[in-house]
């Protein structure tokens, strides 16, 4: 039996498909206001489609994103707030520098990757 997604996972599965891991910089406006409009009117069950679009605003760099991405971890619920890495936070914090909590962004987004290469195959 396939595995149906719901329809914040299919949300988030989009968003995998439109933007291939590129990590663009023209991306960047569309996937913030996707994550600001998502912070305004949550959805329900939407913690996975959240986590991608903070991870790729982590992956595309900009310590800039550290306040809407810290917004969406601390401001929804729970659910939302584990789902999205505080080592993502702690790595823009500082520049990608790793000490003993944070590995170096290069593993980070290799993981990012990873995750939702598997999460959707």
């Amino acid at each position: 039996m396939d595995y149906q997604f719901d329809n914040n996972e299919l949300r988030a599965k989009l968003l995998v498909e439109k933007y291939q891991f590129q990590f663009k910089e023209e991306h960047r406006a569309e996937v913030k206001m996707h994550l600001k409009n998502e912070i305004d009117d949550y959805q329900s069950g939407s913690s996975e489609y959240l986590r991608f679009l903070c991870g790729y605003l982590f992956c595309i760099g900009h310590k800039e994103d550290l306040a809407i991405i810290t917004t969406a971890k601390k401001s929804i619920n729970m659910d939302v707030g584990t789902m999205i890495d505080s080592e993502w936070l702690s790595s823009l914090e500082n520049d990608g520098a790793e000490d003993e909590y944070t590995r170096s962004r290069a593993v980070i987004i290799d993981e990012f990757i990873r995750y939702y290469t598997h999460y959707f195959s």
